[in-house]
């Protein structure tokens, strides 16, 4: 269904009508221009070759040294959804079930069901401000359960795990020999503290993106964190797929994490005017929504709400919107994504409340 909106959204921009698309998390914001010049420069200096399928040297030394591992624990990947394809590939190609948290984002599922694997998804409520129960995680678990994936902070809900609920998830993981995935793309810009699964031990592995921290989503890199034997199983899966990421779109990269302190702030703090805009136009309706604590996403609740029906609707007043349906069994919330001009996100919400009026 995501999908399905995303299309129809294109379609009627085709057609000449303008849509304001809070459905997808693409930044509206532009890469920063220091970056798309030393992937310029590099190209000019003919780093157009084949390369390491395990990514360039200098680029991994610099991911290692900021998360406190070695450069033989990292790979790069061509964007966060290889990465969580390859790991999931590694693990479950031979069988077994993937617990994911719900609501979640729809590539998990849809990458389970292309590898045969089974799917146990574990509901949080709004009512419970999306809190992971771990004593439900263990109950799914069995013998067969080979990944836990979180996504934290949560796509579409924005909110972050505490660093409790994300000890005890650990502990139960470690206890039944579990591997967690942790798709951990929106943490270093979020608003509050994330903790990441890295800090609880070196047995599980981390997902990680510069689409999101840096408006680079249409560059396609991002990488791994993992044990060596699994980097080395990767290694071997990016060999007979796509070979490597393009080395000037890493050198593109390594710039990034150059000025990594300064962009990243800059866009927390855009994005945190955002979403305190979207939280004081939703807060005088109807609609129950718990603030974000990260960008991009708020997924407000309307009670009685059909929001398939809704989305659809919606794009004939342009604007479109992610149904809840998307992330799991949610039929009466959607997800507004903050990736608009600040004058779009507004107009775009005045005009999802008056279609609810």
């Amino acid at each position: 269904m995501l999908y399905e909106i995303n299309e129809k959204a294109i379609k009627l921009e085709n057609e000449g009508k303008k849509i304001i698309k809070l459905n997808i998390g693409d930044p509206d914001l532009e890469t920063p221009h220091e970056i798309v010049e030393a992937a310029y420069e590099a190209m000019k200096k003919g780093k157009t070759k084949y390369a390491s399928s395990l990514g360039e040297k200098s680029l991994r030394e610099k991911l290692a040294s900021i998360h406190g591992v070695s450069a033989d624990n990292v790979i790069i990947t061509p964007g966060s959804k290889w990465g969580i394809f390859s790991v999931m590939y590694s693990l479950l190609k031979d069988g077994g079930n993937v617990i994911i948290p719900t609501p979640y984002w729809t590539a998990y599922e849809l990458t389970a069901k292309s590898l045969g694997a089974e799917t146990r998804f574990l509901k949080t409520e709004f009512d419970s401000n999306w809190k992971i129960e771990p004593e439900k995680l263990e109950a799914l678990a069995d013998h067969n359960t080979r990944t836990i994936i979180l996504n934290n902070p949560n796509n579409p809900t924005s909110k972050v795990v505490d660093g409790k609920t994300l000890k005890a998830i650990v502990q139960i993981a470690n206890d039944k020999k579990i591997s967690i995935i942790a798709d951990e793309v929106y943490s270093d810009i979020s608003f509050v503290e994330t903790k990441s699964i890295s800090d609880y031990g070196d047995n599980h592995v981390v997902i990680k993106s510069f689409s999101k921290a840096f408006t680079m989503t249409g560059w396609r890199i991002g990488y791994i964190i993992a044990k060596k034997e699994l980097v080395e199983k990767i290694m071997k899966l990016n060999q007979i797929t796509f070979t490597n990421v393009p080395v000037f779109i890493q050198e593109a990269a390594l710039k990034a994490l150059e000025l990594r302190q300064e962009i990243v702030e800059r866009i927390r703090e855009e994005y945190q005017k955002r979403a305190n805009l979207a939280c004081e136009v939703l807060s005088k309706t109807e609609m129950e929504f718990s603030r974000p604590d990260a960008p991009f996403y708020l997924f407000p609740k309307y009670t009685g709400l059909d929001s398939e029906r809704f989305a659809f609707d919606l794009l004939d007043k342009g604007v479109a919107v992610a149904p809840g349906t998307a992330f799991g069994n949610y039929r009466e919330h959607f997800r507004i994504s903050l990736t608009a001009p600040r004058e779009e996100i507004e107009t775009g919400l005045k005009k999802i409340c008056e279609a609810l009026e």
